[in-house]
């Protein structure tokens, strides 16, 4: 996937840019795996969950809160991203 940007606006107004680095499908629920860090810079990685609703004109994503289903969606992030980038949980 190439570097795609999201801006997401957080719960106090501010907004966050963020790099896509890959997504995926499972269980029917779309998820994005995306870092803050520049390009090329080791950061943080975040497992987001597509929430949108089918009325709503662009994509809306929230972090993944239950820990059992952020570890195995970051799992298979880990597996389509092995040969590409490291990631560590």
């Amino acid at each position: 996937m190439e570097d795609d940007k999201i801006v997401m606006i957080m719960d106090d107004g501010s907004e966050v840019e963020f790099t896509i680095l890959e997504s995926t499908i499972l269980g029917g629920k779309g998820y994005i795996l995306v870092t803050d860090a520049p390009d090329d810079e080791d950061g943080e990685c975040y497992v987001m969950k597509d929430v949108s609703g089918p009325d709503d004109e662009e994509a809306v994503y929230e972090s993944v809160a239950d820990d059992k289903e952020a570890e195995e969606v970051f799992k298979v992030f880990q597996e389509l991203l092995k040969d590409e980038i490291d990631i560590e949980q």
